[in-house]
């Protein structure tokens, strides 16, 4: 699927990853007196098919503590009682990856950060293992949710995700989480149902592109209140909303599992929610023979209870678009990688309370040929049109001109741009990561620079590169905030 000028095919849905499912169990933990109960829902996978080249555990600290990676993949095949949410489609029964996210646990188990990566990003697929007990040949330059449909069955290839995962951040994956439509629309439901802002008002053809008419209001502009079915056609839709773009659409996924986590930790450990969110995530739950029983999730969830809403920040790998494609930006990914290996958070701080070394944000590599941009200082900071204007020359775009906008307290960055200059925007756009689109009544394309880039510029942040960490959003952020990109 591409991010952007490709439509998707008829009845391919998709939706938040049930990561979701995961974390009821890792985050919050569980109740013993269903073990067996539980230990009859879970399934595992086989971990002959891990590589056999794997990356080092982590360096443990003073303590003897070491860090945990949890790759949570969601599945979005449409195998059995999955087909009533998901749709059959021609390919509906091979299971695929729709979201991925690895959570990375400091060794001082209170602080989390969850990478989302692009199902359409391009990466190394080492090679895998097959049904037919073979193992598949390296794939350069591959899709990324590609990995998880290495053999074409109904459960997938979490084994081959990992192995690619691995091989992308250089950091071993202590544990695999694998859930379905059906976990996440009965989890949705045990919890009576998740608090989200919609961004716009949803019409019938944002759920189906394919329809040629805008059709009827499904879901006002606002805060409700979804579960089930609804709220996994929320999670899964992408079109009508920002610039309708996948990434958009894990914002808006990564604001829901932060309101799912909220609410889970919001109702404490009561039972009447725990255990029938406990039954629903388990029997859509494919792990690791690591946690291949509830006594092991359960355990492995307490020692992780202490993890305060904002020290949970879901971020999404830094990315640019690669015409219907992304690539992963070089060197921005692998400093953002080998900080969470070396336990450096956003913050800057190291979970043992020093400060990380700093070092600088990368941008990403864009072609500005032939795009006309005005300039424009949105903050109090000085000097700062002058330096944009120098990136964006060395990028190719020309620079009409600097000036000092109308107010000064802009806290974002805004690319300003009519509405025959939307593509040439969006090129703007993956030059200041973080930034927003602001449609215009006339043409042209205005940049409007805010305080994310001058505290990008003052060096100020230490720990993961500033533009990631600036897009980092905490399981307390608020709802209605960076929903969309663009």
């Amino acid at each position: 699927m591409g991010v952007r000028g490709h439509r998707r095919k008829r009845g391919r849905r998709e939706w938040i990853i049930g990561a979701a499912a995961a974390l009821v169990l890792l985050v919050v933990g569980g109740a013993g007196a269903v073990y067996l109960k539980l230990d009859a829902n879970i399934s595992t996978f086989d971990s002959a098919g891990l590589s056999k080249d794997r990356p080092g555990a982590g360096t443990a600290d003073a303590d003897g503590h070491r860090a945990v990676n949890v790759l949570l993949i969601g599945s979005d095949s449409r195998a059995g009682s999955n087909a009533s949410l998901g749709g059959r489609g021609t390919s509906g029964v091979i299971g695929r990856s729709d979201t991925t996210i690895l959570l990375h646990v400091y060794p001082d188990h209170r602080h989390a950060v969850g990478v989302s990566i692009p199902r359409d990003a391009l990466v190394d697929i080492p090679p895998c293992l097959l049904p037919d007990g073979t193992w598949s040949p390296d794939q350069p330059s591959a899709m990324f949710n590609a990995a998880f449909s290495m053999g074409d069955t109904a459960q997938g290839n979490p084994a081959c995700t990992q192995n690619t995962v691995e091989k992308l951040t250089g950091m071993r994956v202590d544990h695999t989480v694998v859930v379905d439509f059906e976990g996440f629309a009965a989890m949705t439901s045990a919890v009576r149902g998740v608090d989200v802002c919609v961004p716009q008002d949803v019409y019938s053809a944002d759920m189906n592109p394919d329809l040629t008419y805008r059709g009827k209001l499904l879901l006002r502009r606002g805060r409700h209140t979804l579960s089930g079915r609804q709220a996994l056609d929320y999670v899964r839709m992408r079109h009508g909303l920002g610039d309708g773009s996948d990434v958009g659409r894990m914002m808006r996924q990564q604001a829901f599992l932060s309101a799912l986590i909220a609410k889970i930790k919001g109702e404490g450990m009561n039972p009447r929610t725990l255990l029938p969110l406990a039954d629903a995530a388990t029997r859509s739950l494919t792990v690791d023979p690591g946690l291949g029983s509830a006594a092991k999730l359960v355990s492995f969830g307490l020692s992780l209870k202490r993890v305060d809403l904002k020290d949970i920040e879901f971020i999404t790998a830094p990315w640019q678009y690669a015409g219907s494609r992304i690539d992963l930006v070089h060197p921005a990914v692998d400093e953002l990688f080998a900080d969470l290996a070396a336990n450096r958070p956003l913050k800057g701080l190291e979970a043992t309370g020093h400060r990380a070394a700093p070092h600088p944000a990368a941008s990403p590599i864009v072609d500005g040929s032939g795009i006309a941009v005005g300039v424009f200082n949105g903050t109090t900071t000085d000097g700062l049109a002058g330096e944009a204007a120098r990136r964006l020359t060395a990028s190719g775009f020309t620079v009409t001109g600097t000036a000092t906008a109308r107010s000064q307290d802009h806290p974002t960055t805004l690319v300003e741009y009519g509405s025959s200059d939307v593509a040439q925007a969006r090129t703007l756009a993956t030059l200041f990561p973080g930034s927003q689109l602001v449609p215009l009544p006339v043409r042209g394309i205005n940049l409007v620079l805010g305080q994310d880039f001058a505290n990008a510029s003052s060096g100020s942040s230490a720990g993961l590169p500033k533009a990631v960490a600036d897009g980092a959003r905490s399981a307390a952020t608020d709802a209605c905030a960076r929903l969309s990109y663009g």
